[in-house]
């Protein structure tokens, strides 16, 4: 994933909610006067009355309306604008936008009586405010809201038929809340939590109540992670049925009452069991659920809470997955706050119980589909087990849960405490204060036994594992006995690992092959006639043409004096004697003569014998014009300057030739594959790449001899070809012939001395030969030259930012920019040998922000997830720049006036003068995209050396940059599978899954290591996910190739031959073809089994199997001759397939024909 610099932080952006009008408000006549709770009025319905609306967000009063008229009928225009300014200092901003609604209370005015001196007012109905379509990018959205009543409120007597009263609200910000990087890289998680089923037996609806909690953690960013927590759970009788559509309820309804406390327009979705990802889904499990949520107890939710997570914590939440799959949902039980406000509790000693859980279990969700291709939600029933710290490790590997947390903010949200990270007004301090002691009371008057209960729980969680005792929860195991389980739903807008769409997949397989056009109709009629004469006056001009060469090219070679009229027409008459006098000239006549008869027949229709004299000189005599005009025409077209047609170019050239003789290798089918390197060398001996080829071929078969004949050939062609020098030197080593081989590997060096690969090579050569200090100043060279092209690359990407900047803003903004480029654009994080601090721009990379300072083991975690292509980490933490803001200033003129007072407060005065001297001066040093090992070992195995391999294996894993990575463990792994080890390179494999689990190229060594071990199952699973990703791996070609035989082997023939045609797409080659054509075959497709076939013969006319399914094709279509003769072919190139050859005899039998021995 290719990070992209994130701008210093924006202002804060004014949201604003506008609230345009509302309707349908018709207050019903109240008896005597008198309304609900509202003092005296004497309205009545259809009088005028005043309303007015306050708009809340959380716990912040954000405005009221003034008072607005509203007449019947008529909507009431109240137009008035709210603003809540949305400050991106705090990364969790964004987040508590996209769960927290803006409630809007609309509250009636009453009229005053007598001798009253305020007015009295009346709370009619509510509604909610979803923010979501900002957080996804949009600047501006329309509702139009349901007023929902609140209780005691006139229009809970509007009858259900009637009008219902709606408010048209409009939401809007400026600019998007998100930029363009963040809408495409940031993910939006949807947590819902509906029910726990099958509650313990000693939970009951008599007695004390109590509040009902879940929590999970969430990573919010890229290194912590928050407890999202759903308070409100209530315990519900089973007679308390669930409608059929439930309405999902906010997480956080702030001041929202009765029906206001749900989300507009969401919905909980009726899923089937077997569409479910989670546990609890076999026949057995299903009668329990069934029981459970009909006859027995449940605690209900029904909540959705939403998440914003940034690009770093998407992919935090996605390597957490790929570590450990079962991700915590913590459950537990509450005391309930008490009913007064502010009343001291009856025993003044009492201990403050705020937080105090009990009957703490835990539910471990498996999280692992999330990485499937394509998936974007998991939802299922998933087991309550007794939370203890020894499991929560176990499964989770993490040491600790949030369930004391969690339960602090269950409190809070059940004491409407949530606080807001939005600031607050400074008037509204001492109220703040207030409001605070007034909880602080209320939360004290909790019963004593819920201490003791609670107290009881924690230290049976905790407390037996400090004894070093196995853990106990007495309360929490009640969960496993009840077989209690908890339903939830996790959903993202984009899924981690994206897929491409099968549309996308079914348009390239319709292009693997492309449409060819039907053969033309060979017909016998006039112009077939025509045609065949012009073939045999070409055939007998030629043939007369070497006649004259036998008997007068010599003397034409000799003389060079220009030729004389009589000397033309005496060799001439010479000629025409030789023909008639050798009988030459009667045997060409009968040579024309079929053909002019033909002519005759299929031109002229003439196929009876002339009655009239006159009538048949007529017709020879337009015959004979007719002819001696063809005649012309026929010389024209086959006589030419050139005595024989140029040669043609073949078929086949040598990129395909090497990419057949690798098909072979990969099959195991050595003798094939040396065939066709050999043909490449046939072709073309003066190119050294040929014999490189070779080369590295028998290197692989362990061939030393014959490979180091080979490099030497490539070596005498061309002096200076580096990776003969480097791997002749190779085969030097394993000859033990050290000192010929350093003279080869210091020569690579001197052929290209900007070589990391040469200087690289040179180094595990002496490290071989136990050369310390050679091996120290190569390896010291390689990395120089390394971390050179890493600051050019550092410098052409930051000359490619200024350039688009200059696009995008204009030259003179630009040019501002370009200070803030130089000072610090694209600041890498810092590495051990680098005195000199980073810059702290919003540049820096979270890593750094978390540490202080940068460090190895960043660098490798880093590098182990290759987050960027470069490496270069530009995205930073605002919180950066508090740490090291100290130290160096590099904030430009387009920084927010918050950052310079900041960074003025911090440095005590400004010094305008350093910041046009330090870019220069401290001008950041970019990280080099891997490590020189690395870029050698992919080189080392693509040439098969297989033991310098092991030796650069080694250094990568001990190097600062390196490290166990998953290139390192892929790369251990081809080595291995080269080897045949198969268990080390599955070993390999796992580790390599656990750091990058969405990598093609791990899938698809995983897929080979099963084939290879003949586990097919396995392999099928991993090469389908293999080309399920939406980048395709190192290795395409036999993957297809492999896959597609496994189809075969399961009599799948569709989806072989569509894989088959995928390969043949790619890379075409007599093996793909032959799949097809085998697959065609079985679906009893002849004829395009026989294109398939054909186009597999003319790549490779020497494989019998493709002779031997040309012969079945022939058999089934009832062609004998061609049936013979595919047979006659398959077994003279010796075909060994037995089950073939009994199954082409076996058809033989059936059909009666297609051996010639019958």
């Amino acid at each position: 994933m290719t990070e992209v610099d994130v701008p210093q932080t924006r202002p804060p952006e004014p949201l604003s909610i506008h609230i345009v009008k509302a309707s349908n408000l018709k207050l019903t006549k109240i008896d005597n006067g008198q309304r609900p709770s509202s003092g005296t009025s004497k309205g009545t319905k259809g009088d005028n009355v005043q309303i007015t609306v306050k708009v809340e967000f959380g716990e912040k009063v954000l405005g009221e309306s003034p008072k607005v008229d509203c007449v019947p009928d008529t909507p009431a225009e109240i137009d008035y604008t709210a603003t809540l300014n949305c400050s991106f200092e705090d990364p969790l901003v964004l987040d508590e936008i996209s769960y927290k609604p803006v409630v809007l209370t609309v509250t009636e005015v009453l009229p005053k009586e007598k001798k009253q001196k305020e007015e009295k007012t009346a709370q009619l109905g509510q509604c909610t405010v979803d923010l979501l379509p900002l957080v996804k990018g949009a600047t501006k959205h329309h509702y139009n809201l349901v007023i929902n009543p609140l209780p005691g409120s006139p229009l809970e007597t509007i009858p259900p038929e009637g009008p219902k009263p709606e408010m048209e609200v409009v939401i809007s910000v400026q600019e998007s809340l998100l930029e363009g990087t963040q809408i495409d890289q940031g993910n939006l998680m949807t947590l819902t939590i509906e029910s726990l089923y099958s509650t313990p037996e000693s939970w009951t609806m008599t007695g004390s109540q109590y509040a009902y909690a879940a929590a999970l953690p969430i990573p919010m960013s890229a290194d912590k992670e928050t407890p999202v927590v759903f308070a409100n759970g209530a315990l519900k009788p089973s007679i308390d049925k669930e409608p059929p559509n439930r309405q999902k309820k906010w997480a956080v309804p702030g001041s929202a009452q009765g029906n206001s406390i749900y989300i507009p327009e969401s919905f909980l979705p009726p899923d089937n069991i077997d569409d479910e990802d989670g546990e609890f889904k076999s026949k057995d499990d299903r009668e329990h659920r069934h029981t459970a949520e009909t006859e027995k107890l449940r605690v209900s939710w029904n909540t959705e809470r939403r998440c914003y997570l940034d690009s770093l914590a998407t992919k935090s939440f996605q390597d957490k997955i790929a570590k450990c799959r079962y991700w915590p949902v913590e459950v537990m039980r509450l005391p309930q706050p008490a009913a007064a406000k502010g009343k001291k509790s009856q025993n003044a000693n009492t201990v403050d119980d705020e937080g105090s859980i009990s009957y703490h279990g835990v539910a471990f969700v498996n999280l692992a589909p999330l990485l499937y291709p394509g998936v974007k939600r998991i939802r299922g029933a998933y087991k309550v087990h007794a939370y203890t710290d020894h499991a929560m490790h176990e499964k989770t590997k993490r040491k600790t849960g949030f369930g004391e947390e969690a339960g602090k903010i269950a409190f809070n949200i059940l004491n409407r405490n949530s606080a807001s990270p939005f600031p607050k007004k400074a008037g509204k301090e001492g109220g703040e204060k207030k409001e605070k002691e007034v909880k602080k009371g209320r939360a004290s008057s909790i019963a004593q036994h819920h201490e003791h209960e609670a107290s009881q729980t924690i230290k049976s969680d905790t407390g037996s594992e400090m004894e070093g005792q196995p853990p106990v929860n007495v309360e929490g195991q009640q969960y496993v006995d009840a077989k209690a389980y908890v339903m939830l739903e996790i959903s993202l807008t984009r899924p981690l690992i994206p897929k491409r769409p099968p549309e996308e997949l079914a348009r390239r397989v319709a292009e693997y092959i492309p449409p060819r056009p039907l053969f033309p109709k060979r017909t016998d009629g006039a112009q077939r006639a025509v045609e065949d004469f012009h073939n045999q006056v070409g055939s007998v001009a030629n043939l007369i043409l070497d006649e004259f060469r036998d008997q007068f090219g010599d003397l034409l070679k000799v003389d060079d004096e220009p030729q004389t009229v009589e000397a033309m027409e005496s060799r001439r008459q010479k000629l025409i004697y030789e023909l008639n006098s050798s009988g030459k000239y009667f045997a060409f006549k009968e040579q024309l003569k079929y053909a002019v008869v033909k002519i005759v027949r299929e031109k002229y229709l003439k196929t009876s014998a002339f009655e009239d004299r006159q009538e048949l000189q007529t017709f020879l005599s337009e015959l004979y014009v007719y002819l001696i005009d063809q005649m012309h025409v026929a010389l024209g077209k086959f006589l030419a300057l050139e005595d024989q047609a140029p040669i043609p170019k073949p078929l086949t050239d040598s990129a395909q030739l090497k990419h057949f003789a690798r098909e072979a290798e990969v099959n195991g089918n050595y003798e094939l594959a040396t065939k066709y390197y050999q043909e490449r060398i046939a072709r073309n001996r003066n190119d050294p790449s040929h014999w490189f080829d070779y080369g590295t071929f028998c290197l692989y078969i362990n061939d030393i001899t014959k490979a180091e004949e080979c490099f030497k050939e490539c070596i005498a062609i061309d002096q200076k070809h580096l990776q003969g020098l480097l791997l002749y030197g190779v085969v030097c080593t394993l000859s033990e012939r050290n000192e010929a081989a350093e003279t080869f590997f210091e020569a690579a060096t001197c052929v290209d001395p900007k070589s990391i690969l040469a200087w690289t090579m040179l180094g595990l050569f002496y490290d071989a030969v136990n050369n310390e200090i050679g091996a120290e100043m190569a390896y010291l060279e390689a990395n120089k030259l390394n971390q050179a092209a890493a600051v050019a690359e550092a410098k052409a990407l930051r000359d490619d930012d200024v350039t688009k900047e200059r696009l995008a803003r204009g030259e003179h903004e630009s040019e501002d920019k370009e200070v803030d480029h130089d000072q610090g654009g694209l600041a890498p994080p810092s590495v051990p040998d680098i005195k000199q601090p980073s810059p702290p721009s919003s540049d820096k990379p979270p890593t750094s922000a978390r540490s202080g300072k940068g460090s190895v083991s960043d660098t490798r975690r880093m590098s182990a997830s290759k987050r960027s292509d470069i490496h270069l980490r530009p995205e930073q933490s605002p919180q950066l720049q508090d740490n090291v803001g100290s130290k160096i200033k590099t904030e430009s003129s387009t920084s927010r006036p918050g950052s310079h007072y900041k960074m003025g407060s911090q440095r005590g005065t400004p010094q305008p003068a350093e910041e046009t001297e330090e870019p220069p001066i401290r001008e950041p040093t970019p990280v080099p995209r891997c490590s020189i090992y690395m870029q050698t070992i992919e080189w080392l195995i693509e040439v098969k050396a297989v033991p310098f391999t092991e030796r650069a294996l080694a250094h990568e894993l001990l190097s600062p940059m390196g490290g166990p990575t998953s290139g390192y463990h892929i790369n251990y792994a081809r080595l291995k599978l080269q080897k045949k080890e198969y268990k080390e390179a599955e070993n390999s494999l796992d580790e390599a899954l656990q750091f990058d689990y969405q990598n093609p190229d791990a899938w698809a060594l995983m897929g080979h290591v099963k084939y290879m071990t003949n586990d097919v199952e396995a392999s099928r699973d991993c090469y389908e996910r293999t080309i399920s990703f939406t980048s395709d791996a190192a290795e395409m070609h036999s993957i297809y190739l492999r896959l597609a035989s496994i189809y075969l082997q399961e009599e799948k023939f569709s989806n072989a031959k569509n894989t088959f045609l995928m390969a043949c797409k790619r890379s075409p080659s007599c093996v793909s073809w032959l799949g097809v054509g085998i697959a065609c075959y079985r679906l009893g497709e002849l004829a395009e089994s026989e294109d398939a076939l054909s186009e597999a013969n003319i790549l490779n006319n020497t494989d019998p199997e493709v002779w031997g399914y040309l012969s079945l094709v022939c058999l089934k279509t009832g062609r004998q001759l061609e049936a013979e003769q595919a047979y006659k072919y398959a077994l003279k190139l010796n075909l060994s397939d037995y089950d073939l050859l009994t199954e082409i005899q076996h058809v033989q039998q059936d059909v009666g024909f297609g051996n010639p021995e019958f």
